[in-house]
């Protein structure tokens, strides 16, 4: 939800922004986890997570064994101390204007457009948990004299 990732502030908004590989968790259909990386896309305005894909991949068919509106994910990126997941529920979009709007957050974000391919398909997650540290505190040094 748009409140949920808010509530984590700017600096956890803008390190969505950055350029950072991202991982994307599925669950297979025996509940096994499937990891893999990802270029993830955040849209905090609508609550909702990107990954653009090809639609015969295993994250596409995980998503797609579940039942509708049950199919639970997770985006996370890490830099050094910085790290940050979202999770939700997540559906396999198919419609030529989604997979379109898609493709431009992602050159947006990652800097270049991919080349067109008729297999893609956009994973679709509705955020319901942001969890993170999107800013590294500095320790505090312990007085050293002597």
């Amino acid at each position: 939800m748009h409140a949920e990732i808010c509530r984590k502030g700017s600096n956890y908004l803008e390190f969505w922004n950055e350029y950072h590989l991202c991982t994307l968790t599925t669950l297979r259909p025996d509940g096994r986890p499937h990891v893999v990386p990802v270029g993830v896309t955040v849209d905090a305005d609508a609550g909702i997570a990107r990954v653009i894909t090809r639609k015969s991949s295993r994250k596409v068919a995980n998503v797609q064994a579940a039942l509708p509106g049950q199919a639970r994910v997770a985006v996370c990126q890490v830099d050094g101390g910085r790290w940050a997941t979202l999770e939700g529920t997540a559906e396999v979009r198919t419609d030529a204007a989604a997979v379109d709007d898609a493709v431009a957050r992602y050159g947006k974000r990652y800097g270049r457009t991919p080349a067109p391919d008729p297999e893609r398909v956009v994973i679709e997650i509705t955020i319901d948990r942001a969890m993170g540290q999107a800013v590294v505190r500095k320790p505090k040094v312990a007085n050293a004299a002597a």
